[in-house]
């Protein structure tokens, strides 16, 4: 989407915002801001919701019980606050003390009042006519200190005054003319504030990089890309490491106790296989890199020598799972290549345990028991001038909305999408800077006779089976959110509705349809003694990409309406 559009709407934006009363908020939240320490972020209060998934292990959990599955029938709006903007939003309200911050498309950061829905301030990042991505969106802003840090697209990241909105620093960490961009929600932990690159499609070499919180200086780099003289550049031919992707465009998770940082890591470069041979490290995979000096302690790779376009870059969830009598700190990972993942993390590696299909899937002929490589039926892998047909399809059978887990339930929640195939012509590409690098024509097909295509899985890790699973006619492209009050909300359906779900049984209890479809990710939190629970809606990105692609499979006129609302919902008094 061109830049002025967002410029024409959020200028629209400004216009309704001159003519809203003052609250005189600002002045408040000013003097009781708190600051945002290691401590709270290691150990959150449960009224409030300090970072992407809530927590460092990335459950996606709260333990507020106040909106329970006996009385969510009686959860309703109390306020909506329109963004301005069209497209993907995609971004998690992260509150502070009832102070929320939220971003959207184009890079705007919204400060609001939690309670109330009224504006405290507005950051719009200057973005030139030329910028280049591929995705206009973004997931999110991280807290430390006093400061609030968004990653945007000419890949910066800002540091901004959480009290006023005013810029107190901006680092530029790669040059966006060569295909650098950034989309995640920043990981802050100690003192560090963590990101990585976007760009896998046009040939870029990714990594994650640290920033000093105060300062905006760089502390570490690491590439997800060995080069010569690092282990793993040996499953790289020639030059093919400069350009080979990998890029990291979810928000990291981290261990205090191992002291590491876990992030997953996208597709090579160009998309066939065929034209880099070789394993690819660090491709496709999850890293563990050491917070305090970058360096890459473990890894695991999902799938090698990727083909298919299945990015792996969500990244695991930390929980601690029991098999055969004994319990240990695992990894797990719903792959986009259609696999469930189950790993164990130490301090000095990733370690195998455990895969199996959740969707279908026909690429993988068996699993090494011992290592977790996967072997390969070669008429379903792509190549240049060879199409081949493959399941699950390029989005895979969970793209980027994160899954979810409840320690009371002890049950994995996973967005799927089901029953949906292609296929992938490789064709031979030069790389040219800033330019699409994926030599690849991809198509997408909806599974003869399907009656359904979204899916919400439940998982008992302990013992490998599915409880229960909820069925869509439509796709699911929703992040989801659990809580202690037995609940599972979840958007992502063309519908527009947002659910929420008995989480020990899978039966809908609630739903609300929005003004667009939700694709964004849920959070929840209280303020003086008031749970509430906020998403924002506004349909976009891949997800209006595969509706697209469905239409013209089935012959549909499936249609979602645009523009962004941040939705806040509490039970009715």
């Amino acid at each position: 989407m061109k830049l002025d559009r967002y410029w024409a709407a959020i200028r629209l934006m400004f216009l309704i915002v001159l003519v809203m009363p003052g609250p005189g908020i600002a002045q408040q939240s000013a003097k009781s801001y708190r600051v945002v320490t290691d401590e709270r972020l290691k150990e959150p209060e449960p009224e409030n919701w300090l970072f992407y998934r809530g927590t460092y292990n990335g459950w996606g959990y709260s333990p507020l019980e106040q909106i329970n599955s006996e009385n969510i029938g009686s959860l309703v709006p109390v306020w909506a606050f329109s963004t301005g903007v069209n497209g993907g939003h995609e971004a998690v309200p992260i509150v502070n003390d009832g102070i929320m911050f939220v971003t959207t498309p184009g890079n705007q950061v919204i400060a609001i009042d939690a309670r109330t829905g009224d504006l405290l301030w507005l950051y719009q990042h200057e973005l030139a006519e030329d910028a280049i991505a591929y995705h206009y969106t973004n997931r999110g802003v991280a807290l430390y200190g006093d400061k609030v840090f968004t990653a945007t697209l000419d890949a910066k990241v800002v540091a901004l005054d959480a009290t006023s909105g005013e810029v107190v620093w901006d680092a530029s960490v790669a040059d966006n003319a060569a295909g650098y961009y950034m989309t995640l929600a920043p990981l802050t932990a100690e003192g560090k504030v963590m990101v990585g690159v976007s760009g896998g499609e046009l040939g870029i070499r990714g990594f994650v990089v640290a920033l000093d919180t105060e300062t905006g200086e760089e502390v570490w780099r690491t590439h997800t890309i060995p080069a010569p003289g690092d282990p793993g550049n040996e499953t790289w031919p020639g030059d093919s490491w400069r350009t080979g992707g990998a890029a990291v465009w979810l928000t990291g998770h981290y261990d205090p106790d191992l002291g590491l940082t876990y992030w997953g890591t996208g597709n090579p470069g160009p998309w066939m296989g065929d034209a880099r041979p070789g394993d690819n490290l660090y491709t496709n995979s999850v890293i563990a890199l050491d917070i305090e000096t970058g360096e890459l302690v473990g890894h695991h790779q999902y799938h090698w020598n990727g083909s298919w376009d299945w990015d792996e870059v969500s990244t695991p969830l930390l929980i601690d799972v029991e098999r055969d009598g004994r319990v240990f700190p695992a990894l797990v990972h719903p792959g986009r290549n259609g696999y469930l993942w189950l790993l164990e993390r130490s301090a000095d590696e990733i370690s195998f345990v455990d895969a199996w299909p959740y969707v279908r899937q026909d690429v993988f002929t068996s699993i090494d028991p011992e290592s977790g490589r996967p072997s390969y039926d070669e008429q379903k892998k792509p190549g240049t001038g060879f199409r081949a047909p493959f399941c699950p399809s390029l989005w895979g059978g969970k793209d980027w909305p994160p899954a979810a887990y409840n320690p009371g339930t002890k049950l994995l929640y996973i967005p799927v999408n089901e029953n949906l195939c292609g296929s992938i012509l490789g064709r031979e590409i030069e790389y040219e800077p800033g330019r699409s690098f994926t030599g690849a024509e991809s198509q997408m097909t909806v599974w003869p006779g399907a009656e359904h295509i979204g899916e919400l899985q439940a998982w008992d890790m302990s013992t490998g089976e599915e409880v229960w699973t909820r069925e869509f006619e439509s796709p699911n492209w929703g992040p989801v959110l659990t809580t202690a009050g037995n609940l599972v909300f979840m958007g992502g359906t063309t519908d527009r509705n947002f659910r929420a779900f008995d989480a020990r049984t899978g039966d809908q209890l609630w739903e609300h349809r929005t003004n667009s479809g939700i694709i964004g990710v849920p959070s929840t939190y209280m303020i003086d003694g008031v749970q509430y629970i906020a998403v924002q809606s506004g349909w976009g990105v891949d997800a209006a990409s595969m509706t697209r692609r469905i239409n013209r499979d089935l012959g549909t006129e499936t249609f979602v309406p645009e523009g962004g609302v941040i939705w806040v919902f509490a039970l009715q008094n």
